[in-house]
């Protein structure tokens, strides 16, 4: 049965219109996505064998374009919307962060670096610059490096911090394994950038490692 022949209450589109995004299944909001389906299934029915194939909605989002594009139903012309949409996310979140927002708690930082930095396949090594309030100024990646590290250079993070006249850093950087534990070269080039920073009266809030579904931070585990 397609979808237009569903009462109106119980399709998608209507669903989310009546009730918000937040009641729909990612099945339902894949269809809507979607927009049709193929021969013999309703864009639910083929969001619904796509979220199988891909094991989940995060998979599938962030799969790369050769593997989306080959499953039945996508294309270049559906990666590209769907790009399009997550950067939108992505920038919508940033945006909202920057204007003023004060980074006193953690939860906050976390969310944040989450959205910036896990769906990262190469380790991304990122700065947020804050104000004396705490307040976020800029969010910068500054260096990347190869699957298992990244060549983080202690003077380039000090000239940024002056360059944006940071009162106050928080370090972050990915760990494409998933695995969000400080590892040992981890703690040494933390100590190296706190040493650089501080001769310039700029504090090291935190360092925070995002993982697959977890965000370690060294200021909880009381290594900084």
């Amino acid at each position: 049965m397609a979808i237009t022949d569903w009462p109106s209450a119980e399709r998608p589109r209507e669903k989310l219109l009546l009730y918000g995004p937040s009641t729909l299944s990612d099945a339902e909001l894949l269809a809507i996505f979607l927009r049709t389906g193929c021969a013999g299934k309703s864009a639910v029915d083929l969001a619904r064998d796509l979220l199988t194939d891909f094991q989940g909605l995060r998979s599938l989002l962030e799969s790369d374009k050769n593997t989306f594009c080959k499953a039945k139903g996508l294309g270049d012309a559906k990666y590209s919307q769907l790009q399009a949409v997550l950067e939108m996310s992505r920038r919508h979140l940033k945006d909202t962060l920057t204007r003023g927002a004060s980074f006193n708690h953690a939860n906050q930082v976390k969310q944040f670096l989450m959205s910036q930095l896990r769906h990262q396949q190469r380790e991304v090594f990122a700065v947020l610059y804050l104000d004396s309030q705490h307040c976020l100024i800029a969010f910068e990646e500054l260096f990347q490096g190869t699957i298992n590290s990244a060549h983080v250079h202690p003077r380039e993070i000090a000239k940024s911090a002056l360059k944006h006249n940071a009162a106050a850093v928080i370090l972050a950087h990915n760990h494409p394994s998933g695995v969000a534990e400080p590892s040992q070269s981890d703690q040494l080039i933390t100590k190296d950038i706190c040493n650089a920073l501080n001769l310039l009266d700029i504090s090291v809030i935190d360092h925070m490692i995002v993982g697959d579904s977890k965000v370690t931070s060294f200021a909880e585990l009381g290594l900084i």
